[in-house]
């Protein structure tokens, strides 16, 4: 089972965006939880222990509203980007031993064919793993590849319990040639000397 970190929820009585910001000043992220059929419940969490927490993709929450515990993923993280803080966040209930769908960041490793560059296209694939063993992160290696080769989502390597979503034909990688390597090699293409005709 995947690291749980727990969080003392206190439940939201009143709502409207002066009170949520009165909230966020005083260091509490609005939040709603929701899932298997139960009504939404409204709720502020501590916001550095959330900020925290939610640094780690896919992570699981233990939330705790009035003594009970809800195991949680965060399904959806609004941010205030000026203030570098979350906004909102809203949870999903989950259970162990059932499937959940979940976006995964791909994460590169080594380095390409000198001269080349390694783009992403697509930062995520999409998932179906249990709520209790989400991967955090696919890493791809771009080691001594070269200009013009790829990789597609099906060439991701999965662990156990988790089905790709993603087409698997989705060109996620692609390795070119940078700007200065392409301009170094047309200036060292020598033209062939022209043959000068001889006087007769």
């Amino acid at each position: 089972m995947s690291d749980v970190l727990t969080l003392a929820a206190e439940m939201r009585t009143e709502f409207g965006k002066g009170f949520a910001r009165r909230a966020r000043v005083a260091g509490k992220i609005p939040a709603v939880l929701y899932g298997h059929g139960s009504d939404p419940v409204h709720v502020f969490l501590p916001g550095h222990e959330t900020m925290m927490a939610l640094k780690h993709s896919n992570a699981l929450l233990t939330i705790v509203v009035e003594g009970k515990p809800e195991l949680t993923i965060a399904k959806d993280i609004q941010k205030d980007y000026v203030r570098r803080t979350i906004a909102h966040v809203d949870l999903l209930i989950v259970k162990k031993g059932e499937k959940i769908t979940v976006d995964v960041p791909l994460h590169l490793t080594g380095d390409p064919f000198p001269g080349c560059v390694a783009v992403l296209e697509h930062n995520t694939v999409s998932v179906s793993a249990e709520a209790t063993h989400l991967p955090e992160r696919f890493e791809i290696s771009v080691e001594g590849l070269t200009d013009g080769q790829h990789v597609t989502a099906g060439d991701v390597k999965l662990p156990a319990g988790s089905t790709l979503l993603t087409d698997p034909h989705l060109t996620v990688l692609f390795v070119s040639e940078t700007r200065a390597a392409a301009a170094e090699d047309e200036e060292g293409t020598e033209l062939a000397p022209v043959a000068e005709a001889s006087a007769e």
